[in-house]
């Protein structure tokens, strides 16, 4: 944790400030261990390897913290050799590097960190919070650059300032917590007047709840983690090359693609074929395992993001529900 971070964190539960208490460093400077202290209600939370911790380890996001820790380099660009996250982190915000430049931006449910890759190869600082120990990938990923700060808490209760970011995103992760408008609700406090938002999550249309797997949910959410990875990776097997003929056959793959819950990424000529096997694995198991996956709908999402004082809310033309807005 570098220290300047602290300038923009206080007590999630009586938002009073805290104060950083350095126990052991890095060579380079960096906090591995202490606590930060609440000079109002006198609550401590501890840095455990380089990261602030708000939340006790066990909690409902525990498969995505196997899961990010499992799989924790495969979809960084700086690591994988392509511009997927990159076009996609700059489609989905609508920001540009020139927007950046200076500012303070929160990713919220930042996992493994494949955004937080993107966004921190600009001249800003980017703060990371997911309550999975997905940060602790992240933080082994990208820890040589000191404008990326990693913080394990919850959305529902961020031990930041109010208003203290100029941007927030959250892309992919809203539909995976407990109250998915909550959620959304909770994003625009933190951002500056004029400051941007940007969020995608999953839609929810008439037929969305037909998607083979929510039909598989209900059984692979409660199964022990590491058995439903290995059930994927011997399934992938056959499934994956079944999926590369079925999802390109014209007219039909859609339908195809409704079917068969298997993630497999045949539109996307970045990927090697082993690339995408490993990315089927991966995606399928995201798709199955989360303990909430609970689709909105625009208009819901709207009305959470007006009533905190998003004006200028827009929807921008990519897969599933992007809408991005201003703080008034």
């Amino acid at each position: 944790m570098w220290l300047k971070l602290v300038d923009v964190l206080e007590c999630p539960r009586c938002l009073g400030r805290l104060t950083c208490v350095a126990e052991g460093r890095s060579p380079s400077g960096e906090i591995e261990t202490g606590n930060l202290e609440c000079q109002q209600c006198g609550k401590s939370y501890p840095v455990k390897g380089g990261i602030p911790r708000f939340v006790p380890e066990d909690n409902y996001a525990a498969s995505f913290g196997y899961q990010w820790n499992r799989f924790r380099s495969q979809q960084i660009d700086s690591v994988n050799g392509t511009e997927i996250s990159k076009k996609r982190f700059y489609s989905e915000t609508g920001w540009t590097p020139d927007w950046l430049h200076g500012k303070w931006i929160l990713d919220a449910g930042c996992g493994a960190g494949r955004f937080l890759d993107v966004a921190s190869n600009n001249d800003c600082e980017v703060v990371g919070i997911d309550i999975s120990n997905a940060t602790d990938a992240a933080r082994s990923t990208l820890v040589e650059r000191k404008n990326v700060h990693l913080v394990q808490g919850s959305i529902y209760e961020m031990p930041f300032r109010q208003q203290a970011f100029d941007g927030c995103y959250s892309i992919g992760v809203i539909q995976h917590t407990p109250e998915p408008l909550r959620s959304v609700a909770a994003l625009p406090r933190m951002i500056k007047a004029g400051g941007r938002i940007a969020v995608t999550i999953y839609e929810r249309k008439p037929l969305t709840f037909l998607y083979s797997k929510y039909l598989l949910r209900p059984l692979t959410k409660r199964i022990d983690k590491t058995m439903l990875l290995r059930a994927i990776e011997r399934s992938m097997r056959f499934l994956f090359p079944l999926t590369n003929v079925l999802f390109r056959v014209p007219l039909l793959n859609r339908v195809f693609a409704f079917a068969i819950p298997v993630a497999n990424h045949v539109d996307e000529p970045a990927l090697s074929s082993k690339q995408r096997y490993d990315w089927a694995i991966l995606d399928t198991f995201d798709m199955l395992s989360p303990a909430y996956d609970q689709p909105q709908t625009e208009q819901e999402v709207t009305a959470a993001l007006s009533g905190e004082g998003i004006i200028e809310i827009s929807r921008l033309p990519n897969p599933g529900l992007n809408l991005v807005g201003r703080k008034s």
